[in-house]
């Protein structure tokens, strides 16, 4: 049986990310776990949480072997300023940027199967110069991907976006009959190749309230959301909406598909995390690799402390592990 390499990226070094990692690395895994991070950094928060942590350099070129719990394999990165857990320093974005590009590189050459990302802390990144709306744009441009999406993930329910991370007064003006069919092409598919859903059924959110009340609250719903359900449908998709948002999420409707499409960050989102916060995934689809997320921020309050939840990072490694062909 093969085993598989994950490489785990440990964000934002003042937040949790280093926390949960090392949490992680706690329990048997029945692939390679590989974590990037400061050596110096995870030794020091193992200590303070009271870990017995054995840190080893990964090697590689080495055939994949199970992960044991206690034992952290490290993809080495040096922090460029000391980190005190919950204190930001903008000066670390480099180091942040660093691990998410060789994870990122790595998977792509074949040197790791997934790529799972603890939180980053998006205003330190964009403090110290670089433009960052998220992970999931960060890599959709290294890779050369014209249009991820974000997919989030608690149980069996799947919540995508049809815009990330916008203010909603700039949503009207980002969505189009074009972006919506493609995003629901990249969906169907994503959801054929990680998930094994051999014909997915995909409920699509309406922006406006009661999906426009027939053009009386918004014509976005006539203009290019129903076009492009309609142009899906034609490719083959199945795809059915656009419906209103206050009812995609009930029982009923939801036991009629495998995915909901929101039309932004919270018209979606707010129910997934109240369903499974702390057990939620984000996975980017569209991308050439395997790339799943925690559900949460980097809990700068938490970092340190011992009270951090593993959980949705838990979920993550899991859920792209059966992500993989």
């Amino acid at each position: 049986m093969t085993v598989r390499r994950l490489v785990i990226t440990s964000g934002e070094p003042a937040g949790i990310g280093p926390d949960i990692c090392l949490a992680v690395s706690m329990r048997d895994w029945p692939c390679e776990l590989v974590v990037a991070g400061d050596p110096a950094l995870l030794e020091s928060r193992a200590r303070q949480l009271g870990l017995e942590a054995e840190l080893a350099r990964f090697v590689p070129g080495r055939a994949a072997r199970p992960h044991r719990g206690g034992r952290v394999d490290v993809l080495p990165f040096r922090t460029a300023v000391p980190v005190e857990p919950g204190r930001l320093d903008a000066a670390n974005a480099s180091y942040v940027l660093a691990m998410l590009d060789a994870a990122c590189d790595g998977c792509y050459r074949g040197e790791f199967d997934a790529m799972v990302t603890a939180p980053v802390q998006k205003s330190v990144i964009n403090e110290a110069g670089v433009t960052f709306a998220g992970h999931t744009e960060y890599l959709a441009a290294r890779l050369g991907c014209r249009r991820p999406v974000m997919l989030l993930v608690a149980g069996s329910l799947r919540v995508a976006l049809a815009t990330t991370h916008v203010p909603l007064a700039a949503v009207p003006g980002r969505l189009s009959r074009d972006l919506i069919a493609d995003i629901l092409r990249v969906l169907d598919d994503g959801l054929r190749q990680r998930f094994h859903l051999p014909g997915p059924r995909i409920l699509v959110c309406g922006l406006n309230p009661h999906a426009g009340e027939a053009g009386h609250l918004g014509r976005e719903e006539i203009d290019f959301i129903g076009p492009a359900v309609e142009a899906a449908r034609r490719a083959g998709i199945d795809a059915r909406g656009p419906v209103p948002a206050d009812t995609a999420f009930t029982p009923v409707s939801l036991a009629h598909a495998d995915a909901v499409l929101a039309m932004f960050h919270d018209q979606g989102l707010p129910v997934l995390k109240h369903a499974g916060f702390g057990r939620g995934v984000n996975v980017t689809l569209g991308l050439p690799i395997v790339r799943t997320s925690v559900d949460h921020g980097t809990a700068l309050e938490l970092a340190g402390t011992g009270r951090a939840d593993p959980g949705s990072l838990v979920a993550a490694v899991e859920l792209a592990l059966g992500a993989l062909p």
